[in-house]
């Protein structure tokens, strides 16, 4: 798991108005790249209860979601695209890591997506 989040990751950042076309194909190759990417985070995920937590969430968590999904969420511009994605990768979350935290408060490695989450 560890060598395809480090090794087979890559979301390429275009300038905003070479991605503002969703028909061109520098958009399609990017949008490809982050869905597989939440694909990969979802998979990863999978795994908690049987591999480490710490492991699953440092993958998943610090790797996948703040090195790479995150600067593409907030390279898209706010409405339903934005929306959906940070919906899916809401989806992925096992429940489990949220029970244990007091109310209004997060996991340390979301921080950021939360603050994204909130504005």
């Amino acid at each position: 798991m560890k060598k395809s989040v480090e090794e087979d990751v890559f979301i390429p950042l275009y300038p905003k108005s070479t991605v503002e076309d969703k028909s061109s194909p520098c958009s399609k190759f990017q949008e490809r790249r982050f869905w597989s990417a939440v694909k990969l985070l979802s998979n990863v995920v999978l795994w908690d209860g049987i591999v480490q937590e710490d492991k699953v969430r440092d993958l998943g968590l610090s790797k996948l979601l703040n090195r790479y999904l995150l600067l593409n969420i907030l390279n898209t511009p706010l409405g339903p695209a934005n929306i959906e994605k940070c919906t899916k990768v809401v989806a992925c979350l096992p429940e489990r890591w949220f029970q244990d935290l007091r109310s209004g408060s997060t996991l340390p490695e979301l921080v950021n997506f939360c603050q994204h989450l909130l504005q």
